[in-house]
């Protein structure tokens, strides 16, 4: 027994040093000036939210739900797309146009097996609601091929200031093979117009054989894009394996390395890069060790939470909790917990009231209203 556990000892040091961010912030508590209110129940796993002009939220359920939310009232919409849930695949995020007051449209990520191949992959449609059902649904981007793995579907959908569509896809769990191949999908951010046609400047466009629609390459597992108030850049998080969560400023045709450089390590505590960081690889603007499991993203711009504006929400599946990431700039100089224990937060939002809603697995939809 004594020998067994002198062989483990340097793998046992490797993986405790692994695990360690040497710049890590600490993590203050909660400072408990708020309450939290219900605003829908029973939605196992709340993924996406969206509001309309009136008011309505519409709230995307894993399993394939799409639900409207108004005047507190919870009503599903017919005619939502079959979904392949699996694993973290399912309908995923909504999002509407900027313009939506004159256009209608609606933009829904899920898991889809339409293509080549078993199993799904994300798919990007766009939609538009009429009398509590979806209508003039719209294929406008599907990656490919398929598989039956289970992890790594994304995804999230933002609009820029200029009008562009970037959405989220994981890469599948095929790490050595699609993040860092621009030939192939998943593993990558994407930008579209708002019909889901290519524009002209996208990073890739004419080279050969590239997914003209891929932005940025090397992510692994994007589950959280939010533009930035001030700058107007995308900013995006996304897991790593086991440490090594990551906050990104999303740049044209730049490479965020997954899986030739990370923080963490594998699941079975062996190494998957001894590299952190790479000519030529966009590093993080901040990495957790642990990973918390971040999900959803929101900048603070209201006047109702003057101690958290102008600073970044994150949720976190792993310890439960939403995450105020304190910022000046571009650079994070605190972190504070909120909603301690409130379960796996999947994801968080600002509402046009102003208010911060959180989705909670297993609960629904909550709001924080300030003290």
């Amino acid at each position: 027994m004594k020998r067994i556990s002198l062989l483990l000892l340097p793998f046992i040091i490797f993986s405790c040093q692994a695990q360690k961010n040497p710049n890590d912030l600490i993590l203050q508590d909660e400072v408990k000036n708020y309450t939290l209110e219900s605003v829908a129940d029973g939605i196992q796993n709340p993924w996406g939210m969206a509001w309309l002009p009136d008011g309505t939220l519409l709230v995307t359920e894993k399993s394939g739900i799409l639900y409207q939310i108004k005047n507190g009232v919870k009503t599903e919409i017919k005619n939502v797309p079959a979904v392949y849930n699996r694993g973290q695949g399912g309908l995923l995020d909504i999002a509407v146009h900027p313009d939506y007051a004159k256009n209608g449209w609606i933009y829904i990520t899920y898991a889809s097996t339409e293509g080549e191949g078993e199993g799904g992959n994300t798919k990007l449609i766009r939609t538009k609601l009429l009398d509590g059902a979806l209508t003039q649904i719209e294929s406008l981007y599907k990656c490919g091929p398929n598989t039956t793995k289970g992890q790594h579907f994304g995804s999230r959908i933002v609009f820029d200031k200029a009008g562009y569509l970037y959405f989220s896809a994981g890469e599948r769990g095929e790490h050595f093979v699609n993040p860092q191949d621009i030939t192939r999908d998943n593993g990558k951010i994407y930008r579209l117009n708002d019909d889901g046609s290519i524009p002209k400047d996208n990073p890739f466009v004419g080279q050969k054989n590239a997914k003209e629609a891929i932005y940025t390459y090397g992510n692994r597992n994007p589950q959280g894009l939010a533009i930035n108030p001030i700058t107007g850049d995308v900013w995006e998080h996304e897991h790593g394996p086991k440490g090594g969560d990551e906050i990104n400023i999303i740049k044209k045709a730049a490479n965020y390395g997954w899986a030739v450089v990370t923080y963490g390590i594998d699941y079975d505590g062996t190494s998957i890069s001894s590299e952190t960081v790479k000519p030529g690889i966009e590093d993080p603007i901040y990495y957790w060790v642990p990973s918390i499991a971040p999900s959803g993203m929101a900048f603070v711009t209201s006047d109702r939470y003057p101690d958290w504006k102008g600073h970044l929400l994150v949720g976190s599946l792993k310890f439960q909790y939403l995450e105020l990431v304190k910022l000046n700039g571009n650079e994070i100089i605190g972190r504070q917990k909120i909603a301690t224990d409130v379960g796996r937060l999947r994801n968080v939002a600002q509402g046009p009231d102003g208010y911060i809603y959180i989705g909670v697995e297993g609960k629904g939809i909550l709001k924080i209203i300030p003290n």
